[in-house]
């Protein structure tokens, strides 16, 4: 506890970015579900955290938050309080869950409520905690792997098995203050037994084409699909080890690996996190160019995931199209960055390197070519019978298991959860651009490419708009050393990307968690197979295509 009341003050000096956006007090909360209506002025001039539309407190979120707080939005409960909480979630719907995660004898758990993140954390001495598992089944996935890299323990939980570690390493809990050693041959993966007469068991993986290493087991009855299962860890690289006791940006590079589709989304929450941890900000020029950024990587990760479906349902030409207009997003963005992929640009304190002198032309040609072809993609949408007969109705997730899941970004608007971190938890610059966020309701596979295609015209609509606003300045500021805990919330493209650190008096990095949407998507994967025939399992994998790699760590 003597660390984090030491990072208090770092906390206050900088706060993170959902929590204090740096909307003008006079402007009007985004619509969606944290309602409509001003953002209260907190004494700084930035919009107050808000917990929920009309202002009442959830049951949860009241036993979270009359708990000592060590920092703006995070609190510290003790063992009643931690054991009263997954009671007190199972009666508030609302609150929704977004990860957990531990650190030597602690765990911390983080909770979207309304506009504003929510942190509850708890010292476990013993090693074991109440888990949350019972009350929000996304978490059982996120025990097991605490079990894993910390060796602590989730009482009462869903599922105790293991996750990341398959019994390979040299150490367990490799994580925590004292690591054990593995014994005995390594075990074999165990999945969930089979229910019902006439099933059996239909291996997929652990290397499978296109979806990344993972072992999927699929229960069928001839070429019915009753249950899905993932198993995971195959591709872990221990990162959040290797960041421990590095700086901020020597640990950024560890950061923008996490997941290729979401280099600069993870690039940026984690920089969001550092600098809230050490009080800055970063310049004007780097925040604006983090934006342009981060739309070009949702436009090269929607056309290439739209494509993959396309080519899952034997369109392969359409797939080739989205490549070739990839390929030209990607030529772009090597004249304007001087490096077709966006790794490690985005630093805490802003950006490595600054847009070329001819950047911004090679940028805005290639929206132009791209935005002369999205018609030609719509029109595979909304006319090609086959594809809308192959992708109407397959791969459906209902809006309740959605919600439960909190899954996140196309995956979850498609099935009706309306929410877009730029705009219900808004970050600089964000606030002040005009943004439209499509929704669906169906949750199947034809939403989720439709939405994929409504929103390429809005990023490259911020795009332009970003860069008709640069102004000559900075683009990289110093990083203070200090002692400091921050956590940043940024919208991927495929969802929210959560990182937290914390750091010593050195200015290091003690602890980290990242947080990426397939924590989410996985399981919604998983809840989206049954129902459906061996043969669509490619179809609904490309339609949702969740990041194995930002799971595996």
């Amino acid at each position: 506890m003597a660390v984090l009341r030491a990072a208090t003050g770092a906390w206050r000096a900088g706060r993170p970015r959902h929590w204090t956006n740096g909307v003008p007090a006079d402007a009007a909360a985004p619509a969606g579900p944290a309602g409509p209506g001003p953002v209260p002025a907190s004494p700084a001039g930035r919009p107050a955290g808000r917990s929920r539309a009309g202002g009442g407190m959830s049951a949860a979120s009241r036993l979270i938050r009359t708990a000592p707080e060590a920092a703006p939005g995070h609190h510290w409960l003790d063992a009643a309080g931690w054991a009263a909480l997954p009671a007190a979630l199972a009666a508030d719907p609302a609150l929704e869950f977004w990860g957990l995660w531990a650190e030597p004898g602690r765990v911390h758990a983080a909770f979207r409520d309304g506009i504003s993140l929510l942190l509850a954390s708890l010292e476990v001495p013993e090693g074991r905690y109440p888990a949350l598992s019972p009350a929000r089944p996304a978490a059982a996935w996120f025990e097991r792997m605490v079990a894993d890299l910390w060796g602590l323990a989730a009482e009462g939980g869903t599922d105790s098995r293991p996750w990341l570690d398959h019994g390979r390493w040299p150490a367990t809990a490799p994580l925590s203050d004292h690591p054990g050693h593995q014994t005995g041959e390594p075990p074999q993966p165990v999945f969930l037994p089979l229910e019902g007469q006439g099933l059996h068991q239909y291996p997929l993986g652990p290397i499978l084409p296109g979806a990344g290493p993972g072992h999927w087991r699929a229960h069928v009855r001839g070429e019915a699909v009753h249950r899905l299962e993932a198993r995971l860890g195959y591709g872990h690289r221990g990162l959040l080890g290797l960041m421990r006791g590095k700086s901020p940006r020597a640990a950024a590079r560890l950061v923008a690996r996490l997941s290729a589709e979401a280099t600069v989304a993870h690039g940026w929450a984690f920089a969001q996190a550092a600098e809230a941890a050490a009080g800055i900000e970063a310049p004007p020029r780097a925040v604006l160019l983090r934006l342009v950024l981060a739309e070009w990587e949702r436009l090269a990760c929607h056309l290439s995931d739209w494509g993959g479906t396309m080519g899952a349902i034997g369109l392969e030409w359409a797939q080739v199209r989205c490549a070739m207009l990839r390929e030209k997003l990607l030529r772009a963005h090597e004249a304007a960055f001087g490096q077709r992929l966006p790794l490690d640009l985005v630093l805490p304190g802003g950006l490595a390197s600054d847009l070329t002198p001819e950047g911004a032309e090679a940028l805005l040609a290639a929206l132009a070519a791209l935005e002369e072809d999205l018609p030609t993609l719509q029109a595979v949408q909304d006319e090609h019978a086959g594809a809308q007969d192959r992708l109407r109705g397959i791969g459906g997730v209902s809006p309740a298991r959605v919600a439960a899941l909190a899954a996140g970004g196309v995956a979850g608007r498609a099935g009706g959860r309306n929410f877009d971190a730029r705009r219900d938890m808004p970050y600089q610059p964000y606030p002040g651009f005009s943004l439209a966020i499509p929704t669906a309701s169906s949750g199947d596979a034809e939403a989720r490419l439709r939405l994929r295609l409504r929103e390429l015209p809005e990023s490259l609509g911020l795009i332009r708009a970003a860069l008709a606003r640069l102004e000559p300045g900075p683009v990289l500021v110093p990083l203070p050393v200090g002692a400091g805990e921050g956590v940043g919330v940024v919208e991927g493209p495929r969802g929210e990307v959560l990182h937290w650190l914390a750091l010593d008096e050195a200015g290091l990095i003690r602890a980290a968690f990242a947080r990426d949407p397939g924590w989410m998507h996985v399981p919604l994967l998983e809840a989206a197979v049954p129902g459906t025939t061996l043969g669509d399992l490619p179809l609904v994998r490309a339609s949702l295509n969740p990041s194995t790699s930002g799971m595996d760590l």
